[in-house]
């Protein structure tokens, strides 16, 4: 590899050849400010924040570090007076036009813009003129677009375009150049897949999820209602970050603690639905080959994938799962079967969740979701705004002991806690799949070749004496190749797929605490939260979903008709509509 010698602040460096100035900065420990910069996604240097000074033997000048390639005998200073002067002077230029209302901010303290005005000392006031003035979006179920609030930045553009919606961009020109859809359309008019990656990128308070802690504080607050919760797989990986805690620390006792002194009556795990809906799509999988159903059969977990199916491949809704999600089965199931044995009217019952997702906000409205005659899951939160509820209620996480869920429905498995990475629900599958068509309790259960983070993993898996071919897709760009493979054929022989929205799978969703650009470009979250869960699964006692005690009570107690019965279909199944991509 040809590597380029240069020197940074005096500190002499080897970089290979092509790396940036920024580039060059981190490898010595010292991190340049961005503000639009997203490594290999965004890097069009329009911010110039990351301004610094070049000497490359004609004398030092002002270059942007984050898209300017590194030269032979460079000399580069990233805090010079003129450096800090120009970044001064951009970030006043920038809050000429910004909303500042910084105290009641869902992003205030964790704001990429308030940390730099902050760094460099500038004056809110240093200029005035004329300021666009723009009306929020609520148009949808998971955000709000405050454009009064928005830098330009393009972020939120460029993980649109990964995710291959790309439903918004720059409208305009000059002073009036904004970010929005095309013809100035609400969200709700275009083909949005609430997945919420905008809302992790933002460096501001431009994109947030829609805030629903308030519902959760009437419910809690009203004497007649049975307020219970539950929390997916990948929380309890991910919501110890929102309290300074190291990415991919497993806070799962301590989430419980937080959750019981909020006041929630009960507290359960969404992960013993994760187990009923390996079960049930088991068993839906096998009745499709042996039945000659649809195939391959892909799964139905991910919200965001079931819209982007909806929007974008309309006629092939056939090959999606029946199954719900697993924070639907839970809610059906707490509002059912839970409901029945406390002697609870699940008119009376609040159901809340923590989604790693914005796009189960969206969920909880669809049609069909309702299998007691009331909405399986009344709010669902995502793990910032139930860490805010923490907060607010001045519960010093940190300290909290670690408790338990609350029987029967905060038992789980292994194959349940890995759900929340890509390719987990596969695993978790081919576990019981395989102990189903051999007969056998097999030792054997990990599935290293649907692990790891890419977009797109195949394997040949042989079970009972059979090659079975798999896929798993995780990012929307990576579903839609695995649909335009199905249109052509499926020349790859796919049985069996598993799509999640988001890149990286629940532990990567739209949902998750914020963490800085500078965090995001050089730590592999997605990878070392789901560590974290594989982890926790390695050292359970039961790591198959067939072999859950509360599956099992399930189908003894309740869904006695079986796998796929007609009760269990009832409230353990859905259906999907087809959906015009834009509403004029």
């Amino acid at each position: 590899m040809d590597m380029i010698n240069l020197k940074v602040n005096g500190i002499a460096v080897s970089v290979p050849k092509g790396s940036t100035v920024l580039d060059a900065a981190r490898a010595v420990g010292v991190e340049i400010p961005t503000l639009c910069f997203m490594k290999e996604k965004n890097e069009i240097g329009a911010c110039r924040i990351c301004v610094v000074e070049v000497n490359e033997g004609r004398g030092f000048r002002i270059v942007t570090a984050c898209v300017y390639p590194v030269t032979e005998g460079m000399e580069v200073i990233t805090n010079s007076e003129k450096v800090n002067k120009a970044r001064k002077t951009t970030l006043e230029l920038i809050l000429s036009t910004h909303e500042k209302k910084c105290l009641s901010c869902v992003r205030s303290t964790n704001c990429e813009l308030q940390k730099l005005c902050r760094d460099y000392g500038v004056d809110e006031n240093a200029f005035g003129g004329f300021k666009p003035e723009y009306e929020l979006d609520t148009s949808t179920p998971h955000l709000v677009r405050d454009n009064n609030k928005c830098v330009l930045c393009r972020r939120c553009v460029a993980v649109c375009n990964e995710q291959y919606v790309g439903v918004i961009g720059a409208n305009d020109r000059g002073i009036d150049t904004n970010i929005g859809s095309p013809f100035n359309m609400t969200l709700d008019q275009v083909p949005c897949i609430s997945c919420g990656q905008c809302t992790a990128v933002c460096p501001t308070g431009a994109l947030t999820e829609k805030d629903d802690t308030d519902k959760v504080w009437a419910a809690l607050a009203d004497p007649t209602k049975t307020v219970v919760i539950q929390a997916a797989p990948s929380i309890r990986v991910t919501l110890g970050e929102c309290f300074g805690m190291p990415v991919g620390t497993n806070v799962e006792g301590k989430m419980v603690a937080a959750a019981r002194r909020l006041g929630f009556d009960k507290v359960f795990d969404t992960d013993f639905a994760a187990d009923l809906t390996i079960v049930e799509e088991a068993n839906e999988l096998v009745e499709r080959i042996k039945n000659g159903g649809t195939l391959p059969m892909i799964t139905s977990c991910s919200p965001g994938w079931v819209k982007f199916c909806e929007y974008y491949y309309p006629d092939m809704l056939n090959h999606l799962s029946s199954c719900k999600s697993p924070q639907q089965m839970a809610g059906a199931v707490i509002k059912t079967y839970w409901a029945n044995k406390a002697g609870v009217d699940a008119k009376d019952i609040v159901s809340v969740s923590v989604m790693p997702c914005t796009a189960k906000k969206f969920e909880i409205g669809r049609d069909d979701q309702s299998a007691s005659g009331y909405a399986d899951v009344d709010i669902a939160l995502t793990t910032r705004e139930f860490a805010r509820m923490i907060e607010r209620s001045g519960i010093n996480f940190n300290m909290l002991p670690d408790e338990e869920f609350d029987s029967p429905l905060g038992e789980d498995t292994g194959a349940a806690v890995i759900f929340g990475a890509t390719g987990g629900v596969m695993e978790a599958a081919l576990r019981t799949a395989n102990d189903w068509l051999t007969g056998k309790d097999n030792t054997e259960i990990e599935f290293e070749a649907v692990r790891g983070t890419r977009g797109l993993k195949e394997a040949t898996v042989n079970i009972a004496g059979s090659d079975i071919v798999v896929a798993v897709a995780s990012g929307a760009a990576a579903a839609k190749y695995v649909m335009d493979q199905m249109k052509a054929g499926n020349p790859k022989g796919w049985t069996f797929v598993e799509i999640m929205g988001c890149p990286g799978g629940c532990v990567n969703g739209g949902g998750q605490p914020i963490q800085p650009q500078s965090v995001r470009d050089t730590v592999d979250l997605k990878a070392v939260r789901a560590q974290a869960l594989y982890k926790q699964d390695a050292s359970m006692a039961i790591r198959k979903s067939h072999e859950s005690p509360v599956v099992k009570a399930l189908y003894s107690e309740w869904y006695t008709d079986g796998f796929g019965g007609h009760k269990a279909h009832h409230d353990l199944h859905t259906t999907y509509t087809a959906r015009d991509k834009y509403k004029f």
